[in-house]
């Protein structure tokens, strides 16, 4: 195992020396690994109760090893060598970082994005099984894939039950439906663990292990870590990184993550769900922000920003003032970052385990799909873009008639102490290059920008958007899909779902105050070229400025 190792400056050092006196006297450490869960208050208490399993899921999750191997043997036999995963969130955020990180080609399917989902299902489909995987078992998007890959199967001449694998709670809906439909194998999930804390439970370990990670190794590397992290010492590398995330003063809110070469491919993004999912609520919370070692968040020395970069063990990187740098192999920064977590959550006085305002989107969406939808009327057309808005009041568009105009307006509504989040509703993957925009709008805004494809995002950083600090301004992105698919026995498209969601979330934000503009692009390919080249022109003229 790559030897953990932590170093910190500034502010993060001086949490550090404010708060492990205190978290070691309280026996924090030793008390989480106990599942103690009186450590974040009464009213958190019962939701504690039971979402402390992850603690011990390298332990639990051992017998899953082999039940795996066999699994993946036999579908090596019958000509099965490619694994999709059908998930969101919590379920598919940590495969798709274990498996990239050794190497290893999973299809990961987190999107209702008509083009995304058919590329997914037409893609070796002789050679496919499909891992399905929802902790609630309800998941609408999660459901809407295993119908429409059960149906292409079915027409392919195969037989959909013995490609699809099932990871799920027990007694979950999708744990009865599928033990009733006779799908190929069933993983149930502990229960006692919450959907961002189970990478190291079935969720990441199953489909990980049947596109051929060796998960033992994880598991092995995961408990390793454990036994340092139990330690009430002021050495512990959980307690200090805990205290840098929740535990500066003033709070540095905005954690900007950077990979300087540490070996694992994609850990921000996770790390990004369970922070920012974790902590954002009541009000408070750390917005994480996935960047680049060249970002303007990492330069630009801001006064709530603390930078934490993610290094190899032997790397001699060099650390200005206020930032991390932390190294260890996989299994021990997964088991690090739930730790240091839960810590962060006991000093910012929040409950780390629950999502309050993660359902009010879904709820939105499903209204819409009940109901005929009513589509925003459009501000104006520039080009390829539709301009909409999401708010009642929005006389920060006043005037406005071209695109530029309606991103300055937006940028303009920032606080002094505010984020922009720029959302997605595309296909993350044909639609790629539109993520340099994030760069160039941090650079125009100089604030932190954080960019989110829909509706993945919704299961992580959605929570955040709403239940954290009311100082963020939303960019949507929707689009026409080329071509609609249909949904198996279901009364709407894709498309029409992927609407609904961005749809519904714009008027949750709206609702809770948020500065929401909309852009529509009425042509894709057209619209993100036209994007790509409104942002590009905006960050030149404040870069000449």
């Amino acid at each position: 195992m790559t030897s953990l190792a932590f170093t910190a400056t500034g502010a993060a050092q001086a949490a550090g020396i404010a708060h492990l006196e205190t978290l070691v006297a309280d026996q924090v450490a030793s008390r989480i690994f106990a599942k103690d869960a009186t450590l974040w208050g009464a009213d958190a208490q019962a939701e504690s109760a039971i979402r402390l399993g992850w603690v011990q899921a390298p332990e639990v999750s051992a017998p899953l090893v082999a039940q795996i191997t066999a699994l993946r043997a036999e579908f090596l036999a019958e000509g099965v060598t490619h694994i999709v995963l059908c998930g969101m969130g919590g379920s598919s955020l940590a495969p798709e970082v274990i498996t990239a990180t050794a190497g290893v080609e999973l299809t990961v399917l987190d999107s209702t994005e008509p083009g995304q989902v058919r590329a997914a299902v037409s893609h070796r489909l002789a050679s496919t099984a499909i891992v399905v995987s929802s902790k609630s078992g309800s998941t609408l998007e999660t459901d809407s894939q295993r119908r429409i890959f059960e149906q292409e199967f079915t027409t392919a001449g195969i037989d959909a039950k013995s490609r699809i694998v099932i990871v799920t709670d027990p007694g979950s809906p999708l744990d009865a439906s599928a033990r009733a439909a006779g799908y190929r194998k069933i993983f149930n999930a502990d229960p006692h663990v919450g959907g961002r804390y189970s990478g190291l439970t079935a969720f990441g370990l199953v489909p990980s292990g049947l596109a051929g990670v060796d998960v033992q190794a994880l598991l092995d590397s995961a408990e390793e870590s454990g036994e340092f992290l139990r330690e009430d010492d002021a050495d512990n590398i959980g307690l200090r990184l805990g205290a840098a995330l929740g535990g500066t003063s003033p709070l540095r809110n905005k954690i900007v993550i950077v990979d300087e070469g540490s070996g694992i491919v994609g850990f921000a993004d996770w790390a990004e769900q369970l922070i920012a999912e974790s902590t954002g609520k009541l009000g408070t919370g750390v917005l994480p922000v996935v960047a680049e070692p060249n970002s303007p968040e990492v330069t630009g020395g801001a006064a709530d920003v603390l930078v934490v970069r993610l290094v190899a063990g032997d790397a001699d990187v060099e650390l200005r003032e206020n930032e991390v740098t932390i190294a260890g192999d996989l299994g021990a920064q997964m088991m690090v970052w739930e730790f240091a977590t839960a810590v962060a959550g006991r000093l910012l006085g929040i409950n780390p385990f629950d999502q309050p305002d993660v359902e009010a989107a879904k709820s939105a969406a499903r209204g819409l799909l009940d109901d005929t939808p009513v589509p925003t009327p459009a501000l104006f057309i520039d080009g390829a873009i539709e301009v909409r808005c999401a708010n009642d009041d929005a006389s920060w568009l006043d005037g406005v008639s071209t695109v530029p105009a309606a991103l300055a307006a937006i940028l303009g509504t920032l606080p002094a102490d505010g984020y922009l989040s720029v959302q997605a509703y595309l296909d993350r993957l044909a639609n790629a290059s539109l993520s340099v925009v994030r760069d160039e709008l941090a650079a125009v805004a100089t604030r932190p920008v954080t960019f989110g494809w829909g509706p993945r995002f919704l299961h992580s950083t959605g929570q955040f958007h709403k239940g954290g600090p009311a100082v963020g301004v939303f960019v949507q992105i929707t689009g026409d899909a080329v071509a609609d698919l249909a949904i198996p026995d279901r009364p709407f498209t894709f498309g029409e779902l992927i609407a609904a969601q961005a749809a519904g979330d714009a008027q949750v934000l709206a609702d809770h105050g948020r500065p929401v503009l909309r852009l529509h692009l009425r042509d894709i390919a057209a619209g993100v070229e036209q994007l790509k080249t409104v942002v590009a022109a905006l960050a030149g003229h404040h870069t000449d400025a």
